[in-house]
């Protein structure tokens, strides 16, 4: 490491170091909250599909379901038939089950690794028991709201994934040659599902803190000031913007009070389609071997789109 980079870090680590003393009340209440979140949405959420995750790939399935779904997976995506079960589990569970799937079918020789990296830039998606009872319903009151910003979720992880696939459409993979279904599959889908949970739970408290002390210290307030200025949006959308840059469920849940118009989904449609920093990394955790730069583009696209779609359907349909 070159010194210049050593000493930068340094510094931050000593910054966090005293922020974390100067403010560990509210630290301590942002891990807090944050294992609440864990403990309530995101374990229940996830883990069975985790679980039901591991189970269809040490069975096999996937190229089984490969075989009807290559087509179109290939056509519109630029990867084999097997892809079409992360992608669907990623539609159904939330983030990070889509990356998850996509390193097992990789691991287990369903796919090949250049696949599984396309398949991480559409893949990773949120769910929709957190967009539509979270988001929808807890935050905006609104289970209408839930479903646009679904919908709008859907449609822009599907265009992120056509538009990244530029240039591989129809043409094909050299298959691998799948391990075989192994016995024991279910305890081995149970605890790579707890191994997973765990990654998720940790990156989830350790980003609840960095926001937290971020706005302990008034950096994140002054922040949102200043972009309120610059686009005309409300404070606390700005805010709930620049929290969930870092983390997904404390961004969402920084819009809960604000009214369900087109401006405000379009912002929330923004931070489920990026992520967060906290997804990034949970990401990487559990792609293995795989390069993650294909995620980083995708999340940016879906990003632009969800909010683009969500404004679009909100303003037609609310």
């Amino acid at each position: 490491m070159k010194r210049g980079a050593f000493a930068l870090y340094a510094a931050a680590a000593v910054a966090a170091g005293f922020a974390l003393i100067a403010c560990s009340a509210e630290a301590m209440e942002a891990a807090r909250a944050s294992l609440q979140l864990c403990g309530e949405v995101l374990i229940p959420s996830l883990f069975p599909f985790f679980v039901l995750s591991g189970l269809i790939q040490e069975l096999g399935l996937p190229s089984r379901l490969g075989r009807l779904a290559a087509p179109g997976m290939h056509r519109l995506f630029g990867v084999s038939g097997p892809g079409c079960a992360a992608l669907i589990l990623g539609l159904m569970a939330g983030y990070p089950l889509g990356a998850a799937s996509a390193a097992g079918l990789v691991q287990r020789g369903e796919i090949k690794r250049e696949e599984g990296e396309r398949l991480l830039g559409f893949c990773n998606n949120s769910g929709p028991a957190f967009l539509l009872g979270a988001a929808g319903a807890g935050v905006f009151g609104s289970s209408k709201a839930g479903i646009l910003l679904y919908i709008s979720h859907v449609l822009a992880a599907l265009t992120a994934g056509f538009l990244l696939s530029c240039g591989r459409r129809g043409s094909g993979f050299e298959r691998p040659s799948p391990l075989p279904p192994r016995s024991g599959a279910l305890p081995a889908a149970v605890l790579a599902a707890v191994r997973n949970m765990l990654n998720v739970c940790g990156f989830v408290v350790a980003f609840g803190v960095v926001t937290g002390v971020l706005t302990a210290v008034g950096l994140l307030p002054a922040l949102a000031l200043d972009l309120s200025r610059l686009t005309g949006l409300e404070v606390s959308a700005c805010r709930a913007l620049l929290t969930g840059f870092f983390e997904l469920g404390g961004g969402v849940g920084a819009m809960r009070g604000l009214a369900a118009t087109p401006a405000n989904l379009a912002v929330c449609a923004a931070i489920v389609g990026w992520g967060g920093l906290s997804v990034h990394l949970q990401t990487s955790a559990v792609a293995g071997d795989m390069k993650t730069a294909r995620h980083f583009a995708g999340r940016c696209l879906s990003a632009v789109f969800s909010c683009v779609f969500a404004y679009i359907l909100a303003s037609a349909a609310l």
